[in-house]
């Protein structure tokens, strides 16, 4: 065998390189989660873990139980979840699968072996065989560089899940934080309906009162208790499901929130190149932008192979040994390909191209979105912090003034208690949509941040139409 292979130098040639290139084919330590732990730790500031063994889930769940141990922030919040959330870690499965397929690619194909013994009449022959497929060993640098190209998408596809889990977390958060905050104002809107309503009946038994105004209290106290009813579920429905994004379970569940939701910042940011910061950031971006490259690559190889798609090599040694002739051996090769009549390639590269130009024509109109969605969310952020700020810096102390003013006027017996009463029902309406406001103004930050950086899912609610009904929805109690 070894004098048929010596005979023919590009087959050594081929060989050698086979073996160079299965050599460089190796699974990396990380599989892979460097590009992640980059990503998410340049555009979020949180640390990722890929846990596969017992040490990284002891290691993890002592973070995550000392993060637990406080009231979360919401930057705590998405770095539990980005610890403990088995959705993530399953992402992270398909980044270490996708691991695999890039070193399948990266290997030369086995050769077949083939022996056979053929026997009669005292005679025997014994026929050896090596078959290699050339042109996959040919072409093994180009389909591994594509391969490449495909593990860096799914590096980047891990990546942007994990934003998109963290994005979609902070917006959960600032939602069950906001209707805690809610939780406690009708509480104490309650209390005070209650009271109210009992005072109107008394007074309405004393002829004191006329049922109009008796009833007007009444159905005030009904509305405020429905309506606690109402925002406590929701914070119940939210609590559950941002337990769910941070993959919690047992006593993990009992974690503590504040009550309110933070203060505004002193000013908006200002971003005069949010586009240009959209379009050099976003990690979808970045991967049709590799996709297109593969494409271009897988291009180039159907072009080249387009008339050829079976090159198979085969080293032949046979023995013959006969009883009435001298054992002899013979030696040889043999040669197999297909001859491109019917078809020549042009189906395969016709695909080629379209799918090509469909992934450049996607790459484009992702490019658009992603100015105007950069656009479009910076608008937002900027008119909710205008709505939230006006409410904290000229409603909420005026609605103040008024109340004051009016308990002044009750105490020099100016005015009557329904008086007062009514003023309390209207400041209550500014209050929730204050917090209204300001939950509108948080959530569309966490939307400025996904849409430079990637990793939004799915409709959102509009945070200015909610600002903006909000005052009209509490004032028709």
């Amino acid at each position: 065998m070894k004098c048929l292979f010596i005979r023919h130098t590009p087959i050594i040639v081929l060989l050698t390189a086979s073996v160079a290139l299965a050599g460089c084919a190796s699974f990396s330590p990380g599989t892979g989660m460097t590009v992640v732990a980059d990503v998410a730790n340049q555009t979020i500031g949180k640390d990722v873990a890929f846990v596969r063994w017992a040490d990284d889930a002891t290691r993890t769940g002592g973070t995550v139980r000392r993060l637990l141990g406080r009231p979360l922030t919401a930057d705590a919040a998405v770095q539990v979840a980005l610890l403990s959330n088995k959705g993530l870690q399953a992402a992270y499965n398909e980044l270490a699968l996708a691991e695999t397929d890039l070193i399948a690619q990266s290997l030369p194909p086995n050769p077949t072996f083939s022996i056979s013994r053929i026997s009669g009449n005292g005679a025997s022959e014994i026929e050896r065989q090596v078959i290699g497929d050339i042109l996959a060993l040919a072409t093994l640098p180009f389909r591994s560089e594509i391969a490449r190209e495909r593990f860096r998408q799914a590096q980047l596809r891990a990546a942007l899940e994990t934003l998109r889990l963290a994005a979609e977390l902070r917006r959960t958060y600032f939602r069950t934080v906001a209707a805690n905050e809610m939780v406690v104002l009708l509480s104490d809107a309650k209390s005070t309906a209650e009271s109210t309503a009992q005072l109107a009946k008394k007074l309405g038994e004393t002829g004191s009162l006329n049922k109009l105004d008796q009833a007007r209290e009444q159905v005030f106290y009904a509305e405020t208790t429905a309506d606690l009813a109402s925002a406590r579920q929701e914070a119940a429905s939210a609590r559950e499901r941002l337990t769910r994004l941070m993959g919690l379970w047992g006593d993990d569940v009992d974690f503590r929130l504040p009550n309110r939701l933070p203060a505004l910042p002193r000013q908006p940011r200002s971003l005069p190149t949010i586009e240009a910061d959209a379009v050099g950031h976003r990690i979808d971006l970045r991967i049709a932008r590799m996709e297109l490259a593969a494409l271009e690559k897988a291009l180039g190889l159907t072009r080249a192979t387009r008339f050829v798609t079976l090159l198979d090599v085969a080293g032949i040694s046979k023995r013959t040994a006969d009883p009435e002739t001298p054992p002899f051996r013979e030696r040889g090769f043999d040669i197999q390909f297909q001859i491109p009549i019917f078809d020549g390639g042009e189906v395969r590269v016709r695909q080629a191209v379209e799918s090509y130009n469909q992934a450049f024509n996607l790459l484009t109109e992702k490019a658009v979105n992603v100015r105007s969605e950069a656009r479009d969310a910076y608008r937002v952020y900027r008119s909710t912090w205008d709505i939230a700020s006006h409410y904290q810096r000229e409603i909420l102390p005026l609605r103040q003034i008024i109340t004051e003013e009016m308990q002044l006027r009750f105490s020099s017996m100016q005015i009557d208690v329904f008086a007062l009463l009514t003023e309390a029902r209207q400041r209550l309406a500014s209050l929730r949509a204050a917090i209204d406001a300001k939950r509108a103004f948080w959530l569309a930050q966490s939307d400025l941040q996904t849409a430079i950086n990637g990793g939004g899912s799915g409709a959102k609610e509009n945070p200015t139409a909610t600002a903006a009904a909000a005052p009209a929805a509490a004032g028709a109690h």
